[in-house]
């Protein structure tokens, strides 16, 4: 039986996660997991949750960079609460600050600790990055969907469903094999580009995410080619 059996998630199929300094003891930040965060972030070491807002998985510092890389999980007696042990790049909070509990009672009140590590504008609102890019593509497609066809092209590949952008993955992947054949870096990274971010919006048709991609990606590593296609056959 996999530990994951033991868990008890609650009615919505979640369960709180703490996430704690592994050198410090610092407690960090509270966030929540399903099933598959708690797959993702055993399988990849970096700390996956599920957000009860956007109802989709998200990985720690997808945005900011700012990951958690797991050292331990534990799980408490009851096995209603989950506890990463983890080295935290930066800041786990939001706000900059390096741990979201950064309210002290003191009294009657509640006074601020700790200053921002990080300029949240800066960071959250300013131009994508190659470290963030394919989170940043990922949340643009969620925006778009349900959007009107007729004004965004992500909405009207969506509407087509599955099948219909697999059609259109095939083209992009065709037109990316002529360019290496034929073109010079620009056009072949071009097309490559292409075929991503249609891969992108195929893959948001299934919900799916390229996390799903990566967590294989780490599955397959140090297995050879050929046994791996020989297990697929």
């Amino acid at each position: 039986m996999s530990w994951l059996d033991a868990i008890k998630f609650d009615d919505r199929g979640l369960v709180p996660a703490i996430a704690q300094d592994a050198t410090t003891g610092e407690v960090l930040m509270l966030a929540y997991c399903n099933r598959e965060a708690l797959r993702l972030t055993q399988e990849t070491g970096f700390a996956h949750y599920f957000s009860r807002s956007r109802q989709k998985l998200w990985k720690k510092g997808e945005s900011s960079g700012h990951v958690q890389s797991v050292r331990t999980i534990a799980y408490d007696c009851d096995a209603d609460t989950v506890l990463f042990q983890v080295d935290q790049q930066v800041a786990a909070c939001h706000t900059g600050r390096r741990s979201c509990f950064f309210h002290r009672v003191e009294g009657e009140e509640a006074v601020e600790v700790g200053e921002p590590l990080f300029d949240p504008e800066a960071v959250y609102r300013g131009a994508p990055t190659t470290a963030n890019i394919l989170p940043a593509l990922e949340r643009v497609v969620a925006e778009r969907r349900g959007a009107d066809p007729k004004g965004s092209y992500v909405a009207a590949l969506l509407e087509r469903g599955p099948a219909g952008i697999g059609k259109k993955v095939a083209e992009e992947a065709v037109e990316f094999a002529l360019a290496l054949a034929t073109e010079g870096e620009g056009g072949v990274v071009g097309e490559a580009a292409d075929l991503l971010f249609h891969a992108l919006v195929a893959l948001a048709s299934r919900g799916l995410s390229t996390e799903h991609v990566l967590a294989e990606l780490v599955r397959r590593f140090g297995t050879s080619g050929h046994a791996e296609r020989a297990a697929r056959e």
